[in-house]
């Protein structure tokens, strides 16, 4: 992990626990059933635990000999590439998502869940009117955190998972399938999966439909959009290179052409503006065609923990 992304970890494991009375720690947290069963990487359990610590020891309380038992046991534990991340929903339901440690592995930036998802699922749970009983399309869904707290908290007629790399689909077919549903029958034919060896309790849910769609933006073909028809088009941090941005707005252009009822679906983009001029290229772009946008205003909660000082945009395009 890049020193900038160790200093943003442990930056929010001090704000958690800033957030918290000690007497409510160690155990609902690193030693929570869910935590322990999908361990969170060796460094930030380690970095977790030791700021644990040091606010124990700052107060006059007694020394809890477990929690240097269970920083002792974790020092010991050798780092994995592979580590698990669980976000708690507004239902009292869990995400739990097998995730890469490193930001760039295997060729690409879609093993770690981006800013952009979680402001995007947080919209999304305060505006569930806009998903419920519809078919969804998420464009570059990577591990797919946005798309598993939708199903869970925003019921979808139907939800159409979609990316490109082999890795990231195979992870992202994993991640659908460790939280509990059970994918349409051609999702996994072309997309080889592993249990990982952990036993997966499959929930009791009667909707939506998931699928997992190979898309190539580029090279996508008629008979794919013919089969998607989507309702809602949504997609988080996939504004970030000029090439990729055409391919997009193509993409988008395509999708609304090939609507059987000839309604164009609603189309939501979050992105985390890094670079300005890609932000302004993407809109300039948009308006060279004729679509229209509007940004969309905040939401008003916030529910999973990510950088607030994050510039997180979601536009609405009017295609």
């Amino acid at each position: 992990m890049a020193a900038a992304e160790e200093e943003l970890a442990l930056g929010f494991q001090r704000r958690f626990l800033a957030a918290r009375p000690l007497r409510s720690f160690p155990w609902p947290t690193i030693l929570h059933p869910l935590c322990v069963k999908y361990p969170s990487s060796v460094k930030y359990r380690r970095g977790f635990l030791t700021e644990l610590i040091k606010k124990h020891e700052s107060t006059t309380a007694e020394p809890l000999d477990e929690l240097y038992d269970t920083l002792a046991d974790i020092l010991n534990k050798e780092e994995s590439t592979q580590c698990y991340k669980n976000y708690l929903l507004p239902t009292g339901e869990s995400v739990t998502l097998s995730e890469n440690v490193a930001i760039i592995s295997r060729g690409t930036t879609g093993l770690v869940t981006w800013d952009a998802a979680l402001h995007l699922a947080e919209w999304a749970i305060e505006n569930s009117t806009v998903f419920s009983n519809r078919t969804v399309l998420e464009l570059g869904s990577g591990i797919g955190f946005t798309g598993i707290a939708i199903s869970k908290t925003c019921n979808p007629k139907a939800y159409i998972f979609s990316d490109y790399h082999h890795c990231v689909l195979k992870q992202l077919t994993e991640n659908i399938c460790l939280n509990g549903f059970v994918l349409e029958p051609e999702t996994t034919n072309h997309i080889e999966t592993q249990s990982q060896g952990q036993n997966v309790e499959v929930m009791n849910y009667q909707k939506p439909k998931l699928t997992v769609a190979e898309l190539d933006w580029a090279s996508v073909t008629e008979k794919q959009l013919l089969d998607l028809q989507p309702d809602v088009i949504i997609a988080a941090d996939v504004v970030y290179d000029p090439e990729i941005t055409l391919a997009l707005i193509g993409m988008l252009q395509k999708l609304s052409t090939f609507r059987a009822d000839g309604k164009p679906p609603e189309v939501y983009i979050a992105f985390t503006v890094r670079n300005p001029d890609t932000y302004h290229q993407f809109k300039a772009e948009l308006d060279k065609i004729g679509i229209a946008w509007q940004i969309i205003p905040a939401h008003r909660n916030s529910i999973f923990l990510y950088d607030l000082h994050s510039n997180v945009t979601i536009l609405q395009l009017l295609i």
